[in-house]
């Protein structure tokens, strides 16, 4: 009993001065933190601190800021779309060929399709080349057709060939007397043949047919 109670006693001894530390922490503010908000700024300074990676090549002026993005690889044609190249080559060059070797047929068509627009001029020289048979057989026929469509828009020439024609025969719309009035139409417009004709022929009364 006497060594156990002097064991208790020096325990007792012992936490005696542990009383008032322990009082003490009881009776501070809950509020105050137990870790200072220095050591919290301090991790956060550190944080900011540390040097970020900023390209040397960057420019805020452009966009994404001067950064070249590399192209994407070309997918490769379908066979549809190398078809279709392939028969626009053929074409041009069968085109070339056609406008190298065949240019009068080719400027026949050309202008047939602006005669039939309605361009008086074109209408004028479709009938040139159906008289004359230039990229096309000589009919002429359809050629004082043109004439006469060509004279009814006033053209000067087409209306002298359109009277001459009638004088010679051929076959055209025309009533007894139009012949005098296309070649003075003509030659008041300043076709040399038409003032000859003017005065050698019709001032003999040979135009009144």
């Amino acid at each position: 009993m006497g060594r156990l109670g002097m064991r208790s006693g020096r325990k007792a001894t012992q936490k005696k001065p542990d009383m008032p530390v322990l009082s003490e922490v009881l009776t501070t503010d809950a509020t105050t933190p137990l870790i200072p908000e220095a050591s919290t700024g301090a991790r956060r300074r550190v944080k900011e601190d540390r040097p970020h990676y900023v390209p040397n090549d960057w420019d805020e002026s452009l966009p994404y800021g001067g950064k070249v993005y590399l192209a994407r690889r070309k997918l490769p044609d379908s066979w549809f779309c190398i078809l279709i190249q392939v028969l626009a080559v053929c074409a041009g060059m069968g085109l070339v060929y056609y406008a190298w070797y065949h240019t009068d047929h080719m400027h026949f068509h050309l202008v047939k399709a602006y005669a039939h627009m309605g361009h008086s001029d074109a209408q004028a020289t479709m009938g040139h080349k159906l008289l004359n048979g230039h990229g096309v057989e000589k009919n002429r026929t359809a050629a004082m057709e043109w004439f006469y469509k060509a004279a009814e828009q006033g053209h000067p020439q087409a209306s002298y060939n359109l009277a001459i024609g009638h004088l010679k025969g051929h076959k055209t719309n025309l009533q007894p007397g139009d012949a005098h009035q296309l070649i003075k139409i003509a030659a008041e417009e300043g076709v040399p043949e038409a003032i000859e004709v003017l005065e050698k022929v019709c001032s003999r009364g040979n135009c009144e047919e």
